[in-house]
C-alpha cells in the first residue's frame, strides 16, 4: 500500500489486552484501512492480535507504529532491533509506516534516519514518518534521508490548528497526521463546533474530524474503544462542510495545546 487512508484508528492509552483487539478488529470490519500504534503504548501485541482476527487482508490494511527513545532509543542499531521487536509482537513482517516518536533524548538526525533508509531497503518497512518535530527539524530530516519523508504525526484540532506544519507538509508533499484530533475531548464543548453539528444534524466529534480532512494532505488518528464511537468518527468521512463552516472553524481564537514532553522542539520556540 503506497497512500495513507485519511481515517486511522488511533490506540494510544488503549492498554486492555482485550478491549484493544477487539476495537482494531471492529474498527477494520467496519471500513477503517489504517491503525496507528507505537512501543510506548505498550499495546502492539494486541493491535497485532485484532488485526490477525479481522476478515480483511493484511495487504488492504496500513499499520504504523513508532519506535520510542525510551523502549529501544535511536541509535543506529537501536532503530534496527526496536523495529524487529515491533515487527514480533505485531505479527507481521513488514510495516508500512515507521515513525521517530520524539526527536529527544539520543534522537541526531544523522544516525537515526540512516536506520531508517537501511530499514527501507532492506524491506522491513515501507514508509518513513516522524512525529512531534518542528519545521526546521522537518527540514533537516527531509535532507538527511535518502529516501522520501512520508508523514509527519502531531498534534492537531479546532484548538491547536498547526498551520505553519500542515502548509510544510503541503509544500514538501509529505502527509500531516493529526493525532489527538478532538483535543481529549474538548472539541465538545467548543461553541463553534457545537454550533455547526447542530446545524449538520451530526456530532462534534465529526465536525472536528471532517474540518481537519478538509485540509489537503491531512491524515486524522483519533482513537475510540466502542463501536459506538469508532463508528461515529468514520462518519467524517462523509460529512461535506461548507465554506462558512471551515471558516468559522479556522476563526476560533482559542489555543491550547494537550500533549506535553521535556525538551519538545516548541519548548524552544
Amino acid at each position: 500500500m503506497t497512500d495513507l487512508p485519511a481515517m486511522g484508528l488511533g490506540t494510544w492509552e488503549n492498554t486492555d489486552p482485550d478491549t484493544c483487539a477487539n476495537s482494531v478488529r471492529t474498527a477494520l470490519e467496519a471500513g477503517y484501512r489504517h491503525i496507528d500504534t507505537a512501543q510506548h503504548y505498550e499495546n502492539e501485541r494486541a493491535v497485532g492480535a485484532g488485526i490477525a482476527a479481522a476478515d480483511v487482508p493484511r495487504d488492504e490494511v496500513f499499520v504504523a507504529s513508532k519506535v520510542h527513545p525510551k523502549r529501544f532509543g535511536l541509535g543506529y542499531d537501536e532503530v534496527i532491533e526496536g523495529l524487529d521487536a515491533t515487527l514480533d509482537r505485531l505479527g507481521l513482517e513488514t510495516l508500512d509506516l515507521l515513525y521517530v516518536h520524539w526527536p529527544v533524548d539520543g534522537y541526531e538526525a544523522t544516525e537515526t534516519l540512516a536506520a531508517f533508509d537501511e530499514l527501507v531497503n532492506r524491506g522491513r518497512i515501507e514508509h518513513v514518518g516522524v512525529s512531534n518535530f518542528s519545521v526546521e527539524l522537518l527540514d533537516e530530516a527531509i535532507d538527511t534521508l535518502d529516501v522520501p519523508l512520508f508523514a509527519h504525526q502531531a498534534e492537531t484540532h479546532p484548538l491547536l490548528q498547526q498551520d505553519e506544519l500542515v502548509a510544510h507538509a503541503q509544500a514538501d508533499g509529505y502527509h500531516h497526521v493529526a493525532y489527538s484530533p478532538l483535543a481529549r475531548g474538548r472539541v465538545f464543548d467548543v461553541p463553534e463546533i457545537e454550533a455547526i453539528a447542530v446545524k449538520h444534524g451530526v456530532s462534534p466529534a465529526q465536525v472536528s474530524l471532517a474540518w481537519l480532512l478538509s485540509r489537503d494532505g491531512v491524515s486524522v488518528v483519533p482513537k475510540a474503544t466502542s463501536e459506538a464511537h469508532i463508528r461515529d468518527n468514520l462518519g467524517a468521512l462523509d460529512l461535506a462542510l461548507d465554506a462558512a463552516d471551515v471558516d468559522r472553524i479556522r476563526g476560533i481564537e482559542h489555543t491550547e495545546r494537550f500533549v506535553e514532553r521535556d525538551g519538545a522542539p516548541w519548548q524552544a520556540e
